[in-house]
Formats: structure tokens, sequence, C-alpha cells
């Protein structure tokens, strides 16, 4: 296990975390539309394989293939009945690949569906569908959990009450994401930084913020900056987390490509951290080059 717990590492700062795992699944293969849960089974090498690139990188935490792997999501693949199989396998990979000097957090990403009345979902049972998943990675061995990518704040809040359910100790973070909305940011449900802030800090998690968007770099700062604003309304201490896209993704050849260089996703990556966000990762299109720079230009600010 790593010299300081999790817990002590995200309020000592800056924890630097890793890229994404979609965009390297691709760059090595595999097809868009696949799932790509399922390859922390019958693919662990190549799972094991992008998790040791980021920490080479500079990550100081890793985060599980998992984040579409609740029994929603993975019933579109025919796989609902290997959730647990799925994601205790993903923690037990990167458990592995992490070692005893890094940190491994348990992903767990929206349902892809709406609550009553919206949609069919029914609290209960999304709260049972979470926890189930929560209960898995920490059986596979994660330290933490990273809630990510949520847009509606009703979804998002039974999460934290499934996972802080079975957490016990383990630090619980929560991320949204957010999009340009005039002279402001929301989610593509409507939910704006006060919304979403005023609910989640009183849950009393260990981190809020944001991640993925389709905002480019220029915009992630401001949205750091006043995320950090109305935190720090609410919390003076309270750590707050950002995994941007590297940049907008542009259309070549019927492929998303990310354009951003490392060196520019690193510069705003620090702007980020200069604002007090005291966490960071990268979301679409963050490789290892990506997290690398992220790391040379904040480990030694």
């Amino acid at each position: 296990m790593p010299r300081i717990s999790l817990k002590e590492k995200i309020k000592k700062g800056p924890l630097i975390l890793d890229g994404a795992m979609g965009t390297q699944l691709i760059a090595r293969g595999i097809q868009v539309g696949a799932c790509n849960e399922y390859l922390n089974v019958d693919s662990a090498g190549i799972i094991s394989d992008i998790h040791n690139a980021y920490l080479l990188a500079g990550s100081d935490a890793i985060i599980t293939n998992t984040f579409g792997a609740n029994k929603y999501t993975l019933a579109r693949h025919e796989f609902a009945e290997q959730a647990a199989r799925i994601n205790k396998a993903g923690a037990e990979l990167a458990r592995q690949v992490a070692g005893e000097e890094n940190y491994v957090l348990g992903d767990i990403g929206p349902s892809g569906d709406f609550l009553e009345p919206l949609g069919a979902l029914k609290p209960d049972e999304l709260k049972d569908a979470f926890t189930a998943q929560a209960e898995a990675l920490l059986d596979g061995g994660v330290e933490g959990f990273i809630i990510e990518t949520m847009t509606a704040l009703d979804e998002t809040l039974i999460a934290i009450e499934a996972v802080k359910s079975v957490a016990g100790d383990q630090p619980v973070l929560v991320s949204m994401s957010f999009d340009r909305a005039g002279d402001s940011f929301k989610t593509i449900m409507g939910v704006d930084i006060e919304a979403a802030v005023s609910k989640i800090v009183p849950l009393n998690v260990d981190a809020v913020g944001f991640n993925c968007g389709t905002l480019s770099l220029d915009e992630y700062v401001v949205l750091s900056e006043e995320f950090v604003a109305t935190v720090r309304a609410l919390s003076d201490d309270l750590a707050i987390c950002a995994e941007p896209n590297a940049g907008k993704p542009e259309l070549v050849d019927n492929k998303a490509l990310y354009k951003v260089s490392p060196e520019d996703f690193a510069a705003a990556a620090q702007k980020i951290n200069s604002a007090g966000v005291s966490i960071i990762g990268g979301c679409c299109g963050a490789s290892p080059a990506h997290i690398e720079a992220v790391a040379g230009l904040i480990n030694t600010a």
C-alpha cells in the first residue's frame, strides 16, 4: 500500500490522476462500440498496459476500467449478469499494476438512462445497481471511488448514497460534466455549478469537481475558477478535482481526433491547479504524454 492513505494524499495534494481509457483502447485496435469493460475479463493485458503507461507518465492514482460497468450499461452488451465479475476484475488489474506506491480509484459512471418520471429507472433499483458495483470494486482492492461524468443531479445523489453505504473510510470523489450555456456552465440536464455544489458538498464527500464536456482549454480554466469560488463559499478545505478533455475533438475520416498538444494541455492544467484544483487528470483524448506533461509542471511547481 502507499506510504500515506489516499485520504491523506487528497488532503495534502496535489494528486495526479490518469487520462483517457477509451481513446487509448481505440489506439490499440479496440472497435468503437465494443464493451470496453469486458476487456477486464478477456483482454486483461491491454488494460494493464494502459494503466502501466499512465503510472510511468507520473499518475499517482489510476482509475479502474469500470466506467460503464453498472448493470444497466452492461445490459446493452448482454453482460448485466457479469457486473460483479467485470468490476472485481477491473479493480484487481489496476491494483496489481499500481503496486505499493500508487493508488487505485474505482470508477463509477452514469447508467445511461433517466430516473422516473423522465425515464424508466426506479431510484431504489438504481441505488442497488451502484451499490453492487461499489461492493465488487471494493472486493477487488480499490482504495477509493470516483463517481464521474454525471449530468443528472438526482442520479448523482443516488450514486453518492450508494457508494458511501459501502465505502467505509475510503474517499469518494464526485465529478459532473459541464458545457457552456450562455454566460454560465451547465450539464446537459441543466444543472449549474451552484446547484451541483450546494447538493454535493453537504454529503461529506472527499472531493467534488468536473470532467469531460465539450469545452476548450481556456473554458476549462474559467470553469475551474468559477467552480472553486462556488465550493469555497461552502467549504474552506474540500478538495476539488478536474479531468478536462484534451480540447474539442475534430472529425477526421469519421474518427474523433484530439489535437491539443501535451504542452498546451499541461499549461491549462497548471492554470487550473493555480485556481485551487488539487486533483488533476485528463478525460477524452488525454494520453500518457499529456499526463506526463501535467505531472512535470505541477509536481515541480
